[in-house]
């Protein structure tokens, strides 16, 4: 699983571009704008120069390109002919694709080059949100599908990290009040280790001026026993994507209500795929669930915002 994929099947070019392998098929065989090769045992493949075209035409064809005229453009041409359009038009998706390229062929300078870019017309919100976030879904359909292996998922993971970690720390620490009355602390649970989106809400109250503590992966609940000592009103931040286990998850919430909220002035805010499976029904009054990431930073941003002005 680990091994450095360099070889790919027609499925994986229809998971990675979104083109269908029917419509691949008729491409190839009715304009010849792939060139399949075969292993020792004769089973056909495609390189990561295919694919790259593949997502070429792609985007050309989205964008109104037919692709009968695009068949008469030679490779250079077509990707000439991309840079224009990303230029011109919304280059979001050029970007995500130009990403996937770098996560394939593990090139950080592809990666910081289009990222360089971006920053050109954007600010990291827009980044994070709009081509970050998209990017991660897609990377996590590829691994699902075995598109790609864990190590093209770590290598994008951890530079998109490098660049939250930056841009949080370049944040003004000066904004910070001495008068806070809010707390805000993020964490992991025990064998969590999915931090980008705790990541990205760390950078928003770095920006807000909150005063925040980020405590990072897979944190026993005995560890945040001692901050209650410290600190008077505390806003606990986690994601929940795969831990605690599906049939522990209420009563890790309901364990952390009576350790850490029940009788104080505390609360919980829980984003990710696990608190889908949560009855809102049976939680504590000072515990509030969003289904993702994103919907946790379109729901806390407005929040943090107040917190700052009445803090």
């Amino acid at each position: 699983m680990n091994n450095i994929k360099t070889q790919f099947s027609i499925k994986d070019l229809e998971n990675l571009s979104g083109i269908k392998a029917h419509t691949i098929r008729i491409w190839e065989k009715r304009y010849n704008l792939f060139e399949p090769k075969r292993t020792d045992t004769n089973i056909r493949y495609y390189d990561l120069k295919n694919l790259q075209k593949v997502l070429n035409i792609s985007y050309l064809n989205r964008n109104g390109l037919k692709v009968s005229k695009i068949a008469d453009l030679n490779s250079t041409e077509i990707s000439h002919l991309v840079k224009e359009f990303a230029l011109n038009k919304d280059n979001n998706s050029y970007c995500i694709d130009q990403f996937k390229l770098a996560m394939l062929n593990f090139d950080q300078q592809l990666f910081n080059a289009v990222y360089s870019e971006l920053t050109k017309e954007h600010d990291f919100d827009f980044i994070f949100l709009e081509v970050f976030f998209p990017l991660l879904n897609d990377i996590g359909f590829l691994w699902q599908t075995d598109s790609i292996t864990p190590a093209h998922e770590h290598f994008v993971v951890e530079l998109i990290k490098q660049k939250l970690l930056l841009s949080t720390s370049e944040q003004s620490q000066s904004t910070v009040s001495d008068n806070y009355k809010t707390t805000y602390v993020l964490f992991l649970p025990e064998n969590e280790i999915h931090e980008l989106g705790l990541l990205y809400i760390n950078y928003k109250l770095a920006e807000k001026g909150c005063h925040h503590i980020y405590l990072g992966q897979s944190v026993p609940l005995q560890s945040l026993e001692h901050l209650l000592t410290h600190f008077n009103k505390i806003t606990f931040i986690t994601s929940l994507t795969v831990m605690p286990e599906k049939p522990q998850i209420e009563a890790y919430l309901k364990t952390f209500n009576d350790t850490l909220l029940h009788g104080k002035n505390n609360n919980l805010i829980a984003f990710g795929y696990l608190t889908q499976s949560i009855e809102s029904s049976n939680l504590a009054k000072n515990i509030t669930l969003y289904d993702s990431t994103k919907d946790a930073v379109n729901s806390l941003i407005p929040l943090l915002e107040t917190a700052t002005t009445h803090d």
